[in-house]
C-alpha cells in the first residue's frame, strides 16, 4: 500500500498544476454542496473522474482543513439510491481507509474522517457492505493494516449489515445480513491476526451485536492469541475479553484464562527446578506474578459489575472438584478466588468453596495412600494445599488484594479443623506428623497464617491481633505456630491483662510463644512481672499456678553473667527459643538483679497450696540447667525448705515430719507440701550441679562446699533411717485405714504416697551415686522392698473396697534416663566389677520386674501426652535417646528369654518379665511411629548395635525392619506350634502388634513386603485357633498388607465361603461342603469377629469404588459437547469403569456367599444389611453414570450387562430371603420370652424394641434395591438393551396369610389363655404387633 506522501512526491514533477487544479475543483463541489440543487453537484461529480476525485481527496486529507466538508459535500452528491452514487461511495470508503492506515495524517483529521465514515455507513445498500467487509476482513487476514485505526469502522458495517433483510450475494451462495455478517465473522476468525492488532480487534467486537455462537468464535480465537502475545500484553486484552463477556461465554472465557495461566506457572517452575538450567528463562518471575495480580485485578472488578462473572466462576471451579481438578485448582484459580472475598456476595461461598477444596484433596491422598488398587488406576493428584502455600509466596510481589483472604482462609481452617479440648495437646503432637485430613487442614491453616506473617508486614498486626483474640476468648488454639515480632509487642502486652483467668495450658503456650519479644522489649518483659506478681495473690488457684510458670520462663531465659553456654545444656523449648544476645554483656548484671528478685517472689510459693510448689519443684531443674549462675540462690531455697521437713537427730525415726505435710482444715484433709517432689527436686538438681558446675569451680570449692554437702549429708542420712523404719513408724502398716471415706483413711493414703515417692527418689539417688558398690545395691533393694511392701497394701486395700477409685496409677518418680541406665546395668551389663552389686539387684525378680514395669509407664506417658515427667521430659532428642536405649534392652530381654521358658519356672501371679517387655516394646514401635517418624532409621540403626558403620548407609530402612520383624515372627511361630491349652492369647496379640507396626516401615514394592504379606497369609491358613482377639489382631494384619499390594476383593471372597461353610446355611435343610481357605476361621472366630472385619473391609472397597464413580462423572461433565471430544476424552476411562466392574462383581459374589449364611442375631446382621445397602446404591450410581454416559452416545460395555445379569441373579432374590430368615428369627425370639408373669412382660418389651432396632436396616435396604432397578429400567429404554430380563420383581413384602403358622399360633394362644388371663392380654398385645411389623419390613 502506497503512502499519500509517496504518491504526492511521484505526481508533484509530472503534473506542477495539478494542484492548483485541484483547489479550483475542490472549492466548486464545496459551493457547489452549498447551493440548493442537488442535481447539479451530481451532475459535477459524475463528470470527474475517479482518479480525480481521490486526488482531491488526498489533497484535501494532507491540509486537513476542510476534509470534513469536502466529504460531506461528496456524500451529499453520490446518494445510494444509484447505482453510479454508491459505487463512489464505495472508493471514497475504500481511499479514505487507506489514508487513515497510511499513518500521515493528523490525529484530529483522521478521527473525523473516520467518524463521517460511520455516519454514512448505514445509508450503504447490503452487496456493498459485504464488499467492504471483505475489504477489510482480507486487509486483517493479509496483513495490510498499518496502525489499525480504520478498525473502528468495522463495528458500524457489521452492525449495518445485520439491518439488511433482503438476501444478499456472499460468493456463490445468497444469504440474508445477519448469516452474511456470521460468515464475515468466521471468516474473520479463521484467519491470521497480526499481534499488534489483537487487543484492538477484540475491542471491535464490543460494538457489535452477536449471538452465543459468533462470540465462541470470537474467543476462541483471542484466547488462542494468548500465547503469541507478549507477557505485558495479556493484561489489556484480558481486559477487553471480560468486557465482551458480557455477551454470553462467559466460562469459556474463565477456563481460557485460568488455563493460560495454569500451564505459564507451570512452564515457569519447571524452569526455575533447574531441569532446563542451560535455556534461558522465559519470563522472570516478578514480571509473571506481576502481570497475573493485574489479570486478576480486572477480573474482580469485571465480577463486580457483573455478578454473573462470579456464579460462572464459582460454578466452573466447584464442577472441578468432582473430576481431576488439577486444570482448575491452580495457583492462579486460588490467588483469583482469594481475590473474590473483597466481594461481600461471594465471600461465605469462596470460602466454603476452598474450605471443602483442601479437605476433600486430603482425604483423596489419604484415601490414595491405603489402596493400591486405586493407586494404579489414578495418578498421582495435585496437592491443594502445596498450591496455596505457593499463592503465600506469590503475593510478595505487591498481590495485596489477596493477602487479606489468605489471612481469613488460614483462620477458617484452624478454626475449623482446630482441636476442639481445651488442652496443651496441639503443641505437643506437633511433635509428630499429622494423621487425619482434619489434622493436616488445621496444620495447612497455621502454616498460611505463619508464611503471610512473615512475607508481609503490614497484615502483621492484623494476624496477631486475631491470634491473641482466639488466645484470650477460646483458650484452646494451638498458639505455638506464630513468631511474635517487636512491631506487635503493644498487642501482646494488652492479652498480658488476661493472663489470670486463662486456663494454665494457654499461658504456658502464650508465654513461650512470646518469649523471644521479652529479651528484646524491656517494657513488655516490665508488663509482664507486674501482671505476674498480681497473679501470684489472685484468688484462682490456676492464677498462682500461671504466675509461677511465667516466672520459671523468665528465669530460664535471662542468663546471669557466668552461666553455661547454651550448647554446654541441651534446649527443649523448640524453635521460638532462639537466644537475642543483644544484651549479653552490660545487661548480664542486669540479669542478675533481675533474676534473684524473680527468686524471692517464688519463695513466696513456697508457702502457697501444694500444687503451686509442685509447680516451682518441677521447674527448678530446667531454670538451673539453662541458668546455672541461679545455683546458689536455688539450692539454698530447697536446702531451706527440706529442713523445715527433716528431723535432724539421726536417731530419730522416721526422718521426716510427714505430720506436716497434711494440711487439716475441719472436715478436709489434703496435701500442704509435695515433700517427695522437693526431695526429687533437690536430687536432679544436686546430682547436675555436682557434674556439671562442681568440676569448673575447683579454685572456690571451699566456698561452694557448703549447700551441697549438707544436702548430700541428709539424703544419706534420710536413706539410712528410711531403711531402719517399719511401715509402724509411719502409722502404715496393713491394720491402718485406707478408706477414702474417712479423715483417718484420706490422710493415710496421703502419707502412703509421699512414703513410696520418697522412696522411689531415694532409689535413683543411692544407684545413681553408687558407683556399683554392694553396699548401695542392697539399700537401693532395702528402699524398694518398702515401697513394695506400701504399695501391696495400697493395691490389697483396693481391692477390697467396692470401687476402684484408690488404685490409680502412681506416676513414678524415677527419670526416664535413670530408667534406661537400670534396665540396662540390671540386663545388659557384663562389666566383672560390677558383678557384685547388680547380682544383689538381679536376685530380686520383684525389682526386675518394677523397672520393665516403670519404663512401661513412661512409654505410655509419652503415648498420652507427648512428653514424659521428670528432667529432660520435655526434650524430644533426649526422650529418643532414652527409648533407643530401653528398646535395645528389652528387645534383647524378650528374644533371649521366651515367655514361655520364663513362665514355666514361675508361680507368681501378674504379668512375666519377658511379656512386660514385649508389652513395651509394642508400645514404644507406637510411640516411635507416631512422634519421631523422620527419625526412624536411626532409631532401626540403634536397635541394631553391632553393625558396621560402612554398611549401615548402604541398609535401607526396609531392610532393618524387615530384620527386626523375622525375630518376632520366630516368636509367633513357636507360640503357635504349643498346644491350645498352653497358647498365650496376650502374647499373641501383642506379638500380632508389634509386627503389624514393623510392617508400616516396609516399602510396599520391596521383596520384603512381598514376604511378610506371603508369611501372614500363610499364618491364617494353616493356623487354627479360637481366640477372638488373636485372629481378629492377626486378620487386621492381612487386610493392611493385602491393600497395599492389591485389592482384597478375592481374599474377601474366599473368607465369605469359609463363613458360609462354618455357620451354616439360612436354609436349614441345605448341606454345606466346607471351604478351607483360611483355618483361622473357625466355629468360634467366624461370627462376629471374621465376619465384621470382612464386612468392615467390604465397605472400605465400596467407598473406594464410590469416589471413583463421582471421578468418572465430574470428567463426564467436563467433557465438550462435540462427538469428536467426547470420544477422545472418555477413551481414558474404559479402564476404570473396568476395574470398578471387576470390583463389584466380587464383591457381589462376597455378598452372595454373606446373604446365605445363617448369622447370629446382632451386629453382624445389622452390619450386612447395611452393606449391602451401600451396594445397591453404589450399583445405583453406576447405573446413572451409564445414563450420563449413553447421552453423549457411547454404548453400555458386555460386561456392564454381565454384572446386572449377576446382581439380578445371584443377589436380588437372596437379599429378599435373608429378609425374610432375619424377621423369621426375630418372632421365634420373641416367643421363645418366657418364665413369670412381670420377668415375661419385661422380656417382651426387651426383645421388642432389640428386633425394632435390628431390622431398621430393612426398609432402607428394600429401597435401595427398588431405586436400582428403577434406573436400569431407565438405562434399558435408553440402551434398548433389556437389562431387566434376568430381574425377578420380589414378591416377598406381599401379604400373605400363612394357614398352618396362624392355627398353630391360635392353638398356642388358647392354651396359655386356660393358664394365665392376664398373661394371654400380654401376648396377644405383643403379637399383634408382631405381624403387622412383619408385614410393613417384608
Amino acid at each position: 500500500m502506497l503512502t499519500l506522501r509517496s504518491r504526492i512526491r511521484v505526481l508533484r514533477p509530472r503534473l506542477p498544476g495539478l494542484f492548483l487544479i485541484c483547489a479550483t475543483m475542490d472549492q466548486k463541489i464545496l459551493s457547489l454542496a452549498a447551493g440548493k440543487s442537488v442535481d447539479r453537484l451530481q451532475e459535477f461529480l459524475q463528470t470527474l473522474k475517479e482518479d480525480d476525485l481521490v486526488n482531491l481527496l488526498q489533497s484535501e486529507a494532507v491540509k486537513g482543513e476542510a476534509v470534513g466538508a469536502f466529504l460531506r459535500a461528496i456524500f451529499k452528491g453520490s446518494p445510494c439510491s444509484e447505482e453510479a452514487g454508491a459505487l463512489r461511495r464505495l472508493k471514497i470508503y475504500t481511499c479514505c481507509i487507506q489514508l487513515v492506515e497510511s499513518g500521515d495524517l493528523q490525529n484530529e483529521v483522521a478521527s473525523e474522517i473516520i467518524g463521517l465514515l460511520m455516519l454514512e455507513a448505514h445509508n450503504f445498500p447490503g452487496p456493498l457492505l459485504v464488499e467492504l467487509a471483505n475489504e477489510f476482513v482480507d486487509a486483517i487476514k493479509e496483513g495490510r493494516l498499518m496502525n489499525g485505526k480504520s478498525l473502528e469502522l468495522l463495528p458500524i458495517i457489521l452492525t449495518a449489515l445485520v439491518t439488511k433483510k433482503e438476501n444478499l450475494a456472499y460468493g456463490k451462495d445468497e444469504l440474508s445480513g445477519e448469516e452474511s455478517k456470521k460468515q464475515l465473522i468466521n471468516t474473520l476468525c479463521s484467519g491470521r491476526w497480526d499481534r499488534q492488532y489483537v487487543i484492538q480487534l477484540t475491542s471491535m467486537f464490543k460494538d457489535v451485536p452477536l449471538t452465543a455462537e459468533e462470540v465462541g468464535f470470537v474467543m476462541e480465537k483471542v484466547l488462542k492469541m494468548f500465547s503469541k502475545l507478549n507477557l505485558q500484553e495479556v493484561p489489556p486484552l484480558v481486559y477487553q475479553l471480560l468486557v465482551l463477556s458480557s455477551k454470553g461465554n462467559r466460562k469459556k472465557i474463565l477456563e481460557g484464562i485460568i488455563a493460560f495461566f495454569n500451564e505459564l506457572d507451570k512452564q515457569h517452575n519447571k524452569e526455575e527446578s533447574g531441569n532446563e538450567l542451560l535455556e534461558v528463562v522465559t519470563v522472570p518471575s516478578g514480571e509473571l506474578r506481576h502481570v497475573e495480580g493485574t489479570v486478576i485485578l480486572h477480573i474482580v472488578f469485571a465480577v463486580k459489575l457483573d455478578c454473573e462473572l462470579g456464579k460462572e466462576l464459582l460454578k466452573h471451579l466447584k464442577a472441578g472438584q468432582q473430576g481431576d481438578f488439577s486444570n482448575n485448582i491452580c495457583p492462579f484459580s486460588i490467588a483469583l478466588l482469594l481475590s473474590l472475598t473483597r466481594i461481600q456476595r461471594f465471600e461465605e461461598q469462596v470460602f466454603d468453596l476452598l474450605r471443602t477444596s483442601v479437605i476433600k484433596n486430603f482425604k483423596d491422598l489419604q484415601l490414595l495412600q491405603g489402596s493400591k488398587f486405586l493407586q494404579n488406576l489414578v495418578p498421582h493428584r495435585s496437592c491443594v494445599s502445596a498450591m496455596i502455600l505457593e499463592v503465600v509466596q506469590n503475593s510478595v510481589h505487591s498481590w495485596d488484594h489477596v493477602t487479606q483472604g489468605l489471612v481469613e482462609l488460614g483462620f477458617i481452617l484452624m478454626d475449623s479443623y482446630g482441636p476442639k479440648k481445651i488442652l496443651d495437646e496441639p503443641i505437643e503432637t506437633s511433635l509428630g506428623l499429622s494423621k487425619t485430613p482434619k489434622q493436616h487442614a488445621c496444620t495447612l491453616g497455621a502454616n498460611i497464617l505463619l508464611e503471610t506473617f512473615k512475607i508481609h508486614e503490614m497484615i502483621r498486626q492484623e494476624i496477631l491481633e486475631q491470634v491473641l483474640n482466639r488466645v484470650v476468648t477460646r483458650a484452646s488454639s494451638p498458639i505455638s505456630h506464630y513468631l511474635v515480632l517487636q512491631s506487635c509487642s503493644s498487642k501482646v502486652t494488652e492479652t498480658f491483662d488476661y493472663l489470670s483467668f486463662l486456663p494454665l495450658p494457654t499461658v504456658q503456650g502464650l508465654l513461650k510463644a512470646v518469649q523471644p519479644l521479652l529479651k528484646v522489649s524491656m517494657s513488655m518483659r516490665d508488663s509482664l512481672i507486674l501482671v505476674l506478681r498480681k497473679a501470684m495473690f489472685a484468688s484462682r488457684l490456676d492464677a498462682r499456678k500461671s504466675a509461677v510458670a511465667g516466672f520459671l520462663l523468665l528465669l530460664k531465659n535471662f542468663k546471669v553473667l557466668g552461666s553455661l553456654s547454651s550448647s554446654q545444656c541441651s534446649q527443649s523449648i523448640g524453635v521460638s527459643q532462639v537466644f537475642v544476645d543483644v544484651h549479653s554483656r552490660y545487661n548480664s548484671v542486669a540479669n542478675e538483679t533481675f533474676c534473684l528478685e524473680i527468686m524471692d517472689s517464688l519463695r513466696r510459693c513456697l508457702g502457697q497450696q501444694a500444687d503451686v510448689r509442685l509447680m516451682l519443684y518441677e521447674g527448678f531443674y530446667d531454670v538451673l540447667r539453662r541458668n546455672s549462675q541461679l545455683a546458689n540462690s536455688i539450692m539454698h531455697t530447697l536446702l531451706s525448705q527440706l529442713k523445715q521437713f527433716y528431723e535432724p537427730q539421726p536417731d530419730v525415726l522416721p526422718p521426716l515430719k510427714l505430720e506436716a505435710c497434711i494440711l487439716t482444715q475441719g472436715d478436709q484433709i489434703s496435701l500442704q507440701e509435695p515433700l517427695d517432689h522437693l526431695l526429687c527436686c533437690i536430687q536432679h538438681c544436686l546430682a547436675w550441679y555436682k557434674s556439671r558446675v562442681l568440676p569448673l569451680q575447683q579454685e572456690e570449692e571451699e566456698e561452694e562446699e557448703g549447700f551441697y554437702q549438707d544436702l548430700d549429708d541428709m539424703l544419706e542420712s534420710i536413706t539410712s533411717r528410711m531403711i531402719k523404719s517399719e511401715l509402724e513408724d509411719f502409722e502404715l502398716d496393713k491394720s491402718a485405714d485406707f478408706s477414702q471415706s474417712t479423715g483417718i483413711g484420706i490422710k493415710n493414703n496421703i502419707c502412703a504416697s509421699l512414703v513410696m515417692g520418697i522412696c522411689e527418689v531415694l532409689i535413683e539417688y543411692n544407684f545413681s551415686i553408687s558407683n556399683f558398690s554392694k553396699n548401695k545395691s542392697e539399700e537401693v533393694l532395702s528402699l524398694f522392698t518398702c515401697f513394695k511392701k506400701l504399695s501391696d497394701i495400697l493395691n490389697e486395700k483396693a481391692g477390697k473396697g467396692k470401687t476402684k477409685m484408690t488404685s490409680k496409677t502412681h506416676d513414678s518418680f524415677l527419670s526416664m534416663n535413670f530408667v534406661s541406665e537400670l534396665l540396662t546395668a540390671l540386663f545388659r551389663d557384663s562389666t566383672q566389677s560390677h558383678e557384685e552389686s547388680l547380682s544383689v539387684l538381679r536376685s530380686s525378680s520383684e525389682f526386675m520386674h518394677y523397672a520393665v514395669s516403670v519404663a512401661l509407664q513412661k512409654v505410655q506417658q509419652l503415648q498420652k501426652t507427648g512428653h514424659v515427667s521428670g528432667p529432660h521430659g520435655q526434650n524430644p532428642e533426649k526422650i529418643f535417646q532414652n527409648l533407643c536405649d530401653i528398646t535395645r534392652v528389652l528387645l534383647w530381654r524378650y528374644i533371649s528369654i521366651p515367655t514361655s521358658v520364663e513362665e514355666s519356672g514361675k508361680k507368681e501371679k501378674g504379668k512375666s518379665i519377658s511379656l512386660l517387655c514385649l508389652e513395651g516394646l509394642q508400645k514404644i514401635f507406637s510411640a516411635v511411629h507416631q512422634f519421631y517418624q523422620p527419625k526412624i532409621p536411626l532409631f532401626l540403626r540403634a536397635l541394631d548395635g553391632l553393625d558396621d558403620e560402612g554398611e549401615d548407609v548402604e541398609v535401607s530402612v526396609t531392610q532393618r525392619a524387615a530384620f527386626q520383624i523375622r525375630q518376632f515372627q520366630r516368636s509367633l511361630l513357636n507360640l503357635l506350634s504349643s498346644q491350645e491349652e498352653d497358647f498365650n492369647s496376650k502374647e499373641a496379640v501383642l506379638l500380632v502388634s508389634v509386627i503389624a507396626s514393623l510392617s508400616k516401615l516396609l516399602e510396599p514394592s520391596s521383596p520384603q513386603f512381598a514376604q511378610m504379606l506371603s508369611w501372614t497369609s500363610k499364618i491364617c491358613k494353616e493356623n487354627s485357633r479360637e481366640d477372638a482377639s488373636f485372629c481378629k489382631g492377626l486378620m487386621n494384619l492381612l487386610f493392611s498388607l493385602h491393600v497395599l499390594y492389591k485389592s482384597p476383593v478375592t481374599l474377601l471372597r474366599d473368607l465369605s465361603q469359609d463363613i458360609h461353610g462354618h455357620l451354616g446355611d439360612i436354609d436349614q435343610d441345605i448341606e454345606m461342603e466346607k471351604t478351607n481357605h483360611f483355618a483361622m476361621v473357625n466355629l468360634r472366630t467366624a461370627a462376629p469377629t471374621v465376619c465384621l472385619l470382612v464386612l468392615s473391609q467390604a465397605e472400605t472397597v465400596l467407598e473406594e469404588v464410590d469416589w471413583l464413580i463421582i471421578k468418572l462423572k465430574g470428567q463426564l461433565s467436563q467433557e465438550t459437547v462435540s462427538e469428536e471430544a467426547s470420544s477422545q476424552a472418555t477413551l481414558p476411562n474404559r479402564p476404570i469403569e473396568k476395574a470398578i466392574i471387576m470390583q463389584l462383581g466380587t464383591l457381589l459374589t462376597f455378598f452372595h456367599e454373606l446373604v446365605q449364611t445363617a448369622l447370629p442375631s446382632g451386629s453382624c446382621v445389622d452390619t450386612l444389611l447395611k452393606d449391602l445397602c451401600k451396594m445397591y446404591t453404589i450399583l445405583t450410581a453406576l447405573v446413572r453414570y451409564y445414563l450420563q454416559v449413553y447421552r453423549n452416545s457411547r454404548g453400555i460395555p458386555k460386561i456392564m450387562e454381565k454384572l446386572v445379569k449377576l446382581s439380578g441373579s445371584h443377589l436380588t432374590p437372596l437379599c429378599y430371603s435373608f429378609i425374610s430368615y432375619v424377621q423369621n428369627k426375630k418372632t421365634r425370639s420373641l416367643k421363645h420370652t418366657g418364665g413369670k408373669k412381670k420377668e415375661k412382660a419385661a422380656a417382651v418389651a426387651m426383645a421388642m424394641a432389640r428386633v425394632l432396632r435390628e431390622t431398621k436396616p430393612i426398609p432402607n435396604l428394600i429401597f435401595a434395591i427398588e431405586q436400582y432397578e428403577k434406573f436400569l429400567i431407565q438405562l434399558s429404554k435408553r440402551s434398548k438393551v433389556n437389562l431387566m430380563q434376568h430381574m425377578k420383581l420380589s414378591t416377598s413384602r406381599d401379604f400373605k396369610i400363612k394357614g398352618n403358622i396362624l392355627d398353630m399360633v391360635l392353638r398356642e394362644d388358647e392354651d396359655e389363655e386356660d393358664e394365665h388371663d392376664e398373661d394371654t392380654a400380654s401376648e396377644h398385645e405383643g403379637q399383634n404387633k408382631e405381624p403387622a411389623k412383619k408385614k410393613r419390613k417384608k
